[in-house]
């Protein structure tokens, strides 16, 4: 593959909040995204190749009496959308495609991540600002490591760069296990 030339770039988007009957595909360890999950129409004034839009959701019940907070329940999930994701054909090859399956692992990475954080809350007056602040937080980071990757990858054509992130995102992957997605 040396001086081969990869012409894709790659954006994503974080799509904080679609419709609820907006099409979306739930992250799962046995499952890869392929072109055909890529349904949405290609932008002609885009130098991109592909567009993965993926984001987390996000949703949480307090429980509260007299006595104030009693208990709480989260639910986080990493999602896809195929109609707002697309791919040039002419340029939808399996090196392009294993870059835009990773922006949606990097999407899980972290959802994990969320889960943990949330995990660790304690219920107390503050619960609902301490919810919404690591919620935005953690898109926050997300958003920065879509960006660096993309960057440092440069958008999949540095492949050297491309293969660290692969076994990067797979390492931290492995290190929060016990916070993946169920099927």
């Amino acid at each position: 593959m040396t001086g081969m030339k990869f012409l894709g770039i790659c954006c994503v988007l974080w799509l904080g909040f679609l419709g609820v009957n907006e099409e979306r595909l739930s992250w799962r360890e046995d499952f890869k995204l392929t072109w055909t999950d890529f349904k949405g129409e290609p932008k002609s004034d885009s130098e991109a190749a592909a567009v993965t839009a993926s984001g987390i959701s996000f949703s949480y019940s307090i429980t509260e009496s007299k006595k104030g907070i009693e208990t709480f329940t989260t639910k986080v999930e990493a999602h896809f959308y195929p109609k707002k994701s697309w791919v040039l054909k002419q340029e939808a090859t399996t090196h392009i495609l294993g870059h835009e399956q990773l922006h949606f692992d990097i999407t899980e990475l972290h959802v994990r991540k969320f889960r943990k954080a949330l995990g660790k809350l304690k219920v107390s007056k503050s619960l609902k600002a301490d919810i919404d602040s690591l919620h935005k937080s953690v898109n926050e980071e997300l958003a920065k490591t879509q960006k660096q990757y993309d960057t440092e990858s440069d958008y999949s054509r540095n492949l050297e760069a491309q293969a660290r992130w692969r076994q990067l995102v797979a390492h931290e992957l492995e290190k929060l296990k016990d916070f993946k997605s169920k099927d």
